[in-house]
């Protein structure tokens, strides 16, 4: 019996936890004939990638960084919130051979939450890159209002005029503080963020979309200590993984099975 492909594509992409994630969940819903491999994609070999695996042996791909902005043109059709976010972090290779881009970080995001945000509440989204695209547009669709700060000032402002946010150089008080930067992968996240962990109570809840182990780091530590709510990167990976997984099976995911088999790494 030939195997159905699944994967996920990056540069870097040896730290992901996806397969892991996928593998087990085919595992229990007894999908024996699928597997979920890691392919490193450097940039300059995106085109040609994407293109060879229009092989019919693909059923789906997982875009990571650095790539997700990119893949937008190389797709036959966007979903509508992918067309709308600007960022795709999903392919689905149809039967007929049709490739369609989606983005699943958005509503995965949202699913991350303690609690989904009440429209005229109040966040603040750090970094600007495909992921934030879709955090800003997730929050925006829920009728948060959004200022955004970025090391690069420009492209915080693109992103703010794109979503009706504010562009910020500072960052206040918020209902909800967004790290969207890889600021805590490697040493203190508050070296390279626009505040300290004694502005941590400022916010009700405090979301790292990245994940770095299988335990928050000082960012998500620190609000807690602080008393926020917090919502870390590898819940937003599972939430967003069980969304590709119904797309790309047809099945209801396992979600307490991803989510044990993220953890583990």
């Amino acid at each position: 019996m030939a195997t159905t492909q699944l994967a996920v594509i990056g540069w870097p992409v040896d730290h992901s936890r996806s397969p892991a994630m996928h593998n087990a969940a085919l595992a229990a819903v007894g999908l024996s004939a699928w597997e979920f491999q890691l392919l490193p994609v450097e940039p300059e070999n995106l085109v040609a990638c994407v293109e060879g695996l229009r092989n019919g042996a693909y059923r789906g791909v997982s875009v990571t960084i650095p790539h997700k902005e990119n893949v937008l043109a190389l797709v036959d059709r966007l979903t509508e919130r992918a067309s709308a976010i600007g960022a795709v972090n999903t392919l689905i290779f149809e039967p007929g051979g049709e490739l369609v881009g989606d983005n699943t970080d958005a509503p995965g995001f949202i699913a991350s939450l303690p609690s989904t945000p009440a429209p005229g509440s109040t966040a603040i989204v750090l970094g600007a890159g495909g992921v934030a695209h879709a955090v800003v547009w997730a929050l925006r669709n829920c009728g948060v209002e959004v200022r955004i700060w970025n090391r690069t000032s420009s492209r915080a402002e693109q992103l703010a005029e794109r979503f009706g946010a504010t562009a910020v150089e500072n960052v206040g008080p918020a209902e909800i503080l967004v790290n969207c930067t890889a600021a805590g992968l490697e040493g203190d996240p508050f070296a390279s963020l626009p505040l300290g962990p004694e502005q941590l109570g400022e916010y009700g809840v405090v979301a790292d979309v990245v994940y770095n182990g299988s335990a928050p780091g000082d960012l998500l530590d620190g609000a807690r200590a602080a008393g926020a709510a917090t919502a870390d990167g590898i819940e937003m990976l599972v939430q967003q993984g069980a969304i590709q997984f119904e797309e790309w099976t047809g099945r209801p995911a396992p979600i307490d099975v991803m989510r044990a088999a993220a953890l583990a790494g």
